[in-house]
């Protein structure tokens, strides 16, 4: 299936025994036009309000990417700052919907995950992967900065574990590394064992009180109140840089 027949990609949600899996997919890499970005901000809303879930599990579809981040063909028509502000504001608002969300949410990292996918994993609450969950922070790379989604990362892995993904933003850390910083509490030799590991810990977790889940959601993002303000002011910047000539030179290539 290309691109062209699913453009704004799918998001799907299954209700079973108080879990509700969120499952999102794109044929481009399971990455994020803005209109899925929305639904996925809108769902995990709902969700946060319904009273029938006491957990909720993300994750996306196929064995190969977990998220490739922003739909790259949609940045590149970005042609004025308003566009940019608010393509930019996609991540903003799925990480404030998932950091506000009075439900913990656990996130299922089947493989690698690039900008936003990195973002994704790190607003989680509780993340599993796979040996093939490999993440980076490419932005340098096409003139750009990981701004959104850069208190999400540094909030769970640490300003050096930040840097030095931003820095080097063409390589690649293997999920091993991340679980090493935070970003994974465990990590898993194939999917077949992730899915069973998700399976007995969200069982668990759906049968605890869930005001007491909610009070300890509330502790885990303690400090984070601003974020609200802060990530709009993020997306700004990348707004604004995505215009710059620097980074239309350097996207350059990449328009056919």
């Amino acid at each position: 299936m290309t691109t062209t027949n699913r453009p704004d990609g799918s998001l799907y949600t299954n209700i079973e025994n108080h879990i509700a899996t969120v499952e999102f997919g794109h044929p481009a890499s399971n990455s994020f036009p803005s209109v899925l970005l929305q639904r996925l901000t809108d769902e995990i809303t709902t969700l946060g309000n319904n009273t029938d879930v006491h957990v909720i599990v993300l994750k996306s579809e196929g064995e190969k990417a977990f998220c490739a981040g922003a739909s790259f063909n949609e940045l590149l028509g970005v042609s004025n700052y308003e566009e940019g502000a608010i393509f930019f504001s996609g991540f903003a608002n799925v990480i404030n919907a998932m950091r506000t969300c009075p439900k913990l949410i656990v996130g299922r990292i089947h493989g690698k995950a690039v900008g936003g996918g990195v973002g994704l994993a790190a607003a989680c609450d509780y993340a599993l992967a796979t040996e093939q969950s490999a993440i980076k922070l490419s932005e340098f790379t096409i003139g750009i900065g990981p701004f959104v989604i850069a208190p999400a990362v540094e909030r769970k892995m640490g300003n050096a574990a930040l840097a030095e993904m931003t820095i080097a933003a063409d390589e690649w850390k293997n999920a091993y590394w991340a679980k090493e910083k935070g970003l994974y509490a465990k990590v898993f030799e194939n999917i077949e064992d992730l899915d069973k590991e998700i399976d007995i810990l969200t069982t668990k977790l759906a049968g605890y009180n869930p005001e007491a889940l909610h009070a300890m959601k509330k502790v885990l993002w303690e400090g984070t109140e601003s974020w609200g303000a802060l990530l709009a002011e993020r997306a700004k910047v990348s707004g604004r840089l995505v215009l710059s000539d620097a980074t239309k030179k350097a996207l350059e290539p990449y328009r056919k």
